[in-house]
């Protein structure tokens, strides 16, 4: 059930790059945030198991500039076990270590439209309780951890809109995106992209039918030693006893 209330949070970065999964070699990003990308920095602020975030809308408020940048990266997937970045091969060429051309964003402001999602509305648990809860962190600038524009060295900042923000006057065709992560009984990841998608005078609509899917995704807690970390199960028990919610 989706509550009626609309949040809105508003996000500003130097950088951002939401990698487009098509062209992620060299990383090229999308000319705005995702939907995904959205979700990750509301979860930042505020998870609980309870409830899912369901994206409405993405405003785009800065007009969209491209820089390109070169950037070491890792080739390998952090696990439970460290990375050694410095370890080599037989020819002394680096085992884990990579440059890479990337193409991101330059000065990024959106403004992100979410409700609360539950399956049933539950008198202990109603979605008027975690709107208070998100607009209390939102004001104080309080979060779980450091919310990120697509990767975690583009750190972003968050705020209340003052309610004078405007919307790009411009259409930016994209064609696909990757919309989300879905997750099934199992646990198993699959992507989820919609098509002909395109930012219509500077709003991203995410009202689409891919997100209904969304919705029905599990909340499972992955295995410790797998490269998701459970880690936000853990914080959100403790801060539920200390908060009382």
């Amino acid at each position: 059930m989706l509550d009626s209330e609309i949040l809105r949070v508003k996000v500003t970065g130097e950088f951002a790059c939401f990698t487009r999964p098509d062209l992620k070699v060299e990383r090229m990003t999308y000319p705005c945030m995702t939907p995904s990308a959205a979700r990750g920095v509301l979860d930042s602020i505020l998870w609980k198991p309870e409830f899912k975030w369901y994206v409405r809308k993405i405003w785009i408020l800065n007009p969209v500039k491209f820089f390109s940048v070169r950037r070491n990266e890792i080739n390998s997937k952090q696990g439970k076990n460290p990375i050694i970045i410095d370890e080599v091969n037989s020819l002394g060429k680096p085992v884990n270590r990579a440059q890479r051309n990337s193409i991101v964003l330059k000065d990024v402001s959106y403004i992100i439209e979410a409700s609360i999602y539950q399956d049933s509305f539950l008198k202990e648990n109603p979605p008027k309780k975690y709107v208070e809860i998100f607009r209390r962190r939102v004001r104080k600038g309080q979060c779980w951890r450091r919310p990120f524009l697509g990767t975690k060295e583009f750190a972003a900042e968050f705020f209340e809109p003052v309610g004078k923000e405007q919307p790009l006057e411009e259409t930016i065709p994209i064609g696909s995106m990757l919309f989300d992560i879905y997750f099934n009984e199992q646990g198993k990841p699959e992507p989820i992209f919609f098509y002909d998608v395109a930012v219509k005078n500077g709003i991203l609509n995410c009202e689409v039918p891919e997100n209904e899917k969304m919705m029905k995704a599990t909340h499972k807690r992955p295995p410790e030693d797998s490269n998701i970390s459970a880690v936000i199960y853990d914080f959100n028990q403790k801060e539920k006893m200390e908060v009382g919610v």
